[in-house]
């Protein structure tokens, strides 16, 4: 198994992390924020557990300056954050909130002072409410509220980040948003996740236009996807892998990268929608050239063909909250995934990364590509010292990042075009429907008295950053 020291990335090689800021920020009704659809989600009893919310969360809002000094700590070159289009924006649409964009601006300050990497994620889930009330992603009109917002904050902070990315995982935001309620805004209706697919394909698209006519300093635009990596089983397996792959995958990478959505999925969604939703120009303006593909990879998926007389399995890895987010292939089944699995009950499969970015390499050859989350909740425990300090000892982490980094090490080798890899998540936080009860850190937040502890697995990473940059000069600040 490689240790720190025997992983080797190139020069250009971006090693950081990233987080989400409904997750991490807290301040949710301060200084003109509006509320956002996980705000009225996680207010709504029964959505989350233990009624959690991400009223406080891990408090980066009042704590940003500390946060950025941990960062610098250990070592980071580079960071993926999210804004929050209602502190922009507090109802969605109208004239810019200065104190939330000045929020913002002083975290792209205090990265570039301390030679850090900003990549800004315009979109993390957090539509505001009051959009959503309009229709939400439902309503094309929001399509094109969101590239206004793109434009709004591209002029503010145009100057000064690196990479663009304006979706994070659109298939959450439609698919458990809109078909089976275990996201926010908790619909459970196919056909309007289906129409949100769209919706949010075009919102990219509009975004990414307004961007390049405001931005000054050349960066890289891109979209961050959650892309399933499927294992046929039994008679049919194809069939289900085909289905699955037309909804989770290909419903983004072919209007994406090729200006056109799959035949077999308009097929396969037929008696769900008409796809009447697409209209002239759309799918020209979805299909921008991307600097960076996104990839967000955690574990791999099982399916087969339903025999429609046991009990049907429904092992896809969410939260069954009464939807499906499967709209048009009720006959498929999930099935259980063999172990390991981490706390969510998600298998442990290094193979599944290194065989995803070899298939995106081979079916999109020339796009480079940028694993933006890779991660593990594991049931940690502060441990106290003598001196009064604790620490987090999280072996299970460590080995599922060295794993994970040595698996698209060899995808690297193998000539994927690959640029760079983010741990998620710099640390604890608000896991959306699961509240507080999962920790995805390499931080430990003690949620209480919102200490930091620096666990094991950042420990392990801050010695690969160290060997990685140790012969690379710092990045000058630029502003």
């Amino acid at each position: 198994m490689p240790t720190a020291q025997h992983l080797s990335f190139p020069a250009h090689f971006l090693l950081g992390s990233a987080t989400a800021a409904y997750q991490i920020e807290g301040a949710a009704d301060e200084d003109g924020r509006g509320p956002s659809i996980w705000d009225t989600f996680s207010h709504t009893p029964g959505k989350t557990w233990n009624g959690d919310t991400g009223d406080i969360a891990a408090d980066h809002y009042h704590r940003l300056d500390a946060d950025l000094d941990l960062m610098a700590s250990l070592g980071l070159r580079a960071y993926r954050f999210s804004i929050a289009w209602p502190r922009i924006q507090p109802t969605g649409r109208g004239p810019a909130n200065s104190k939330g964009l000045d929020f913002y601006s002083r975290l792209v300050d205090g990265l570039l002072d301390r030679g850090i990497t900003p990549i800004a994620t315009l979109y993390h889930w957090d539509l505001p409410q009051v959009l959503e009330d309009e229709g939400g992603w439902t309503n094309r009109e929001t399509a094109f509220a969101f590239a206004d917002y793109a434009r709004i904050v591209g002029e503010a902070l145009g100057d000064r980040v690196a990479v663009w990315t304006t979706l994070n995982e659109p298939w959450c935001s439609a698919y458990l948003g809109y078909g089976s309620g275990a996201h926010a805004p908790g619909r459970t209706d196919g056909a309007a996740a289906l129409t949100a697919v769209h919706h949010l394909n075009l919102a990219h698209g509009l975004a990414v236009e307004q961007l390049r006519a405001v931005t000054t300093n050349d960066p890289q635009y891109s979209i961050t996807l959650n892309f399933h990596v499927l294992r046929g089983k039994g008679e049919g397996g194809e069939e289900a892998v085909r289905r699955i792959d037309a909804l989770a995958n290909r419903a983004f990478t072919e209007p994406l990268l090729r200006g056109h959505y799959p035949q077999d999925l308009i097929e396969d969604t037929a008696a769900v929608t008409d796809w009447a939703f697409v209209e002239d120009g759309d799918l020209a303006r979805i299909h921008q050239p991307l600097d960076l593909l996104g990839v967000n990879y955690y574990a791999t998926t099982t399916v087969r063909l339903w025999d429609g007389e046991t009990p049907r399995q429904n092992n896809d890895g969410h939260k069954d909250m009464g939807g499906s987010p499967w709209p048009g292939s009720p006959q498929v089944e999930f099935v259980a995934q063999e172990g390991p699995h981490t706390a969510m009950g998600w298998n442990i499969d290094p193979d599944g990364l290194e065989e995803l970015l070899l298939d995106l390499h081979a079916r999109f050859p020339g796009q480079p590509l940028v694993i933006t989350e890779n991660g593990a909740a594991f049931e940690d425990h502060l441990t106290a010292r003598a001196d009064g300090s604790h620490a987090v000892h999280d072996p299970e982490r460590v080995d599922y990042i060295r794993r994970h980094l040595a698996a698209a090490h060899r995808a690297l080798t193998a000539g994927v075009d690959l640029r760079g890899y983010f741990v998620w998540s710099l640390m604890d936080n608000f896991e959306w429907g699961y509240g507080y009860s999962k920790r995805f850190g390499i931080v430990h937040i003690d949620y209480e008295t919102q200490r930091r502890t620096i666990k094991d697995s950042a420990l392990w990473y801050q010695e690969l950053l160290r060997k990685h940059h140790a012969q690379q000069p710092r990045a000058a600040s630029s502003h």
